[in-house]
């Protein structure tokens, strides 16, 4: 019998269900805090439940040695060394949705609490001041709210604005113009979104791109008076900016239920008359806490008792019987996508997946899941393969499968094309006897190409000289070229080079290589 370690506080709902599924369970809610205990006992169990007070390290999970899936209560996996879980084989899930509602709520009731000074108002009521006068609010009415990420939860407050008669504008690379006017909701770039709003509520992830998205540059790109809302994720602000900015009175608000440093104990912001804090309740109600105990405690049951894999951060959904010969297939669907993915940088229309040959009768719906991963992934980086149609479906990219007989060289192919509001761009790929994938087609020129860690994407005009000042930029670099890989229209016409490196390449290399007058695009991907 599979034996279930509950380390954080959960409903009593999770308990039930591993026990009705039949899986041993041991819920000690408050075991997660004690790391020394936890890497004592770890070794027992095939799977552990958590929500964000355990934290599961390199070391916990060196360990667990009989570990095999990790269930985190919520979508946030922060807390979990995931490459170190991957390399061991065990699969980390989390419940993606199960808190959006609550979410959503918590920023809509925030906003309200800035506009009218609750906290501040209710404190000096009870001390039985009566300063009636003092807390002159605004009104919600006809202000501009601007979204900051417009997915599940960013898109149920954008319903709630829109509710409330706000004109609500949104940024997110994301989101269609289709899907805007759904929502009822002004599509518009970062910049134009600060210079405009009334009130900013943040619902994106943290990740590379979106870290410290509000500093000081954008603080002073705001209208004088700007509150700002954030129930996502600490390190979107730079809090000592944003205290500056409230200091000064260019912010007149903020309401932070998310800090940089968690647990907040103490905070340059604390105790400041013009913001409200919370303790990170954005998911902290009855119905959210049933939800995600429910969806954690079911997925991880049917994972170790059926082997079903659901809302897996690590792992693409594919049943025992497939997956010899789907896997490698997967894995070419997600880097296709990846590769169209950090080459797009407008917001996406559609994506049309073309299968031709023999991976035509596989389980399209599995790779076309596995290539909206990996076109989602490098701004949404908890996308997952379960996850990543629906959030697709959200930001209103239309997605189209094409099934077909072979009509190349190749007995199976994927080719995804990527639809714009500018352009459409496709790359095409299969599988070799040898199980690793390969791109052989990027903008309809032919070429054949291995994927690898670190690699960089050049097209250019077809002259004399590209290939050796390419190769010296990088050489002087101190760059190792794996392998080097051309493509072109013709003689003299448009040409694609793709080069597997050894380490990331520097910026001041790239600069360089962009800068040579035959270049057109050059850009670093990793995979």
């Amino acid at each position: 019998m599979p034996r279930v370690l509950i380390s954080d506080k959960l409903s009593p709902t999770a308990v039930q269900i591993f026990k009705d599924r039949g899986v041993e369970v041991d819920y000690l809610p408050d075991l997660g805090k004690d790391k020394d205990k936890l890497l004592e006992i770890i070794g027992n169990y095939d799977g552990l439940a958590i929500r964000s007070a355990t934290k599961v390290t390199e070391k916990i999970l060196a360990a667990a040695t009989r570990l095999r899936v990790i269930g985190r209560a919520g979508i946030g996996v922060d807390n979990v060394d995931v490459p170190a879980a991957t390399a061991r084989g065990v699969i980390v899930m989390n419940t993606p949705f199960g808190n959006s509602i609550t979410t959503a709520e918590h920023a809509v009731a925030m906003m309200f609490a800035l506009a009218r000074q609750i906290p501040e108002a209710n404190a000096s009521t009870h001390e039985g001041k009566w300063e009636k006068n003092r807390f002159m609010g605004v009104e919600l009415t006809s202000k501009t709210l601007g979204i900051i990420g417009c997915g599940n939860i960013g898109s149920i407050v954008a319903e709630r604005g829109v509710g409330l008669r706000m004109h609500v504008i949104a940024f997110d690379p994301f989101l269609s113009p289709e899907r805007a006017i759904d929502l009822g909701v002004e599509k518009v770039e970062l910049d134009e979104l600060f210079r405009r709003a009334d009130f900013i509520t943040l619902h994106t992830p943290l990740t590379d791109k979106t870290r410290n998205i509000i500093d000081i540059s954008a603080l002073l790109k705001m209208k004088k008076g700007v509150r700002i809302i954030n129930c996502a994720r600490g390190g979107l602000i730079v809090e000592a900016d944003l205290k500056a900015a409230l200091d000064s009175g260019h912010v007149a608000g903020a309401a932070l239920d998310v800090f940089e440093i968690e647990p907040a104990t103490a905070h340059p912001l604390f105790g400041h008359p013009n913001v409200v804090a919370t303790p990170h309740l954005g998911a902290s109600t009855t119905e959210a806490q049933e939800n995600v105990a429910l969806q954690v405690a079911e997925q991880m049951s049917d994972y170790l008792m059926k082997g079903a894999v659901q809302n897996a951060l690590n792992m693409p959904s594919i049943s025992a019987e497939e997956a010899p010969r789907l896997t490698p297939f997967v894995k070419l669907a997600e880097q296709l996508g990846s590769f169209a993915g950090q080459l797009t940088e407008t917001a996406i229309k559609g994506l049309r997946i073309e299968y031709e040959g023999d991976v035509a009768e596989m389980n399209t719906r599995a790779l076309t899941s596995a290539a909206l991963t990996g076109l989602l992934r490098p701004l949404l980086q908890t996308v997952n393969m379960v996850s990543a149609p629906a959030m697709a479906k959200e930001r209103g990219i239309a997605v189209e499968e094409v099934r077909r007989e072979a009509v190349g060289n190749h007995e199976a192919l994927i080719r995804l094309t990527v639809i714009t509001e500018r352009q459409e761009r496709g790359v095409a790929g299969t599988v070799f006897a040898d199980g690793k994938p390969r791109i052989v087609e990027i903008k309809g020129i032919g070429l054949e190409a291995e994927f690898a860690p670190s690699m960089i994407y050049v097209t250019n005009e077809d002259k004399p000289g590209f290939i050796g000042r390419f190769a010296g930029i990088i050489g002087d670099a101190g760059i190792n070229i794996a392998t080097f890989n051309l493509g072109r229209l013709a003689a003299g016409a448009d040409a694609i080079c793709l080069v597997a490196v050894d380490g990331a390449v520097p910026d001041a290399a790239l600069e360089a290589v962009k800068a040579l007058p035959m270049v057109r695009q050059a850009k670093a991907l990793a995979f």
